[in-house]
């Protein structure tokens, strides 16, 4: 993860910025350096999906079912 989107990541968490979140742990996962990495970042996204009840839970679901992660 770069340092950019670490900071990103802190400042959305400061803001309780929930949809920030799905967004910014989805891209930390397409961009770890593999799949254990990318499966703790798109847990979170999923989590925060959730709690959001956000749309996009459903394709994170998907991601993380395909890597046996559900």
């Amino acid at each position: 993860m770069t340092d950019a989107l670490d900071a990103r990541l802190i400042a959305a968490h400061e803001a309780g910025d929930g949809a920030a979140l799905i967004d910014l742990y989805t891209k930390a996962a397409d961009a770890a350096p593999d799949e254990a990495a990318s499966g703790f970042f798109l847990t979170h996204a999923y989590v925060f999906a959730l709690e959001a009840g956000d749309a996009r839970a459903a394709g994170l679901h998907r991601r993380l079912s395909a890597m046996g992660r559900v």
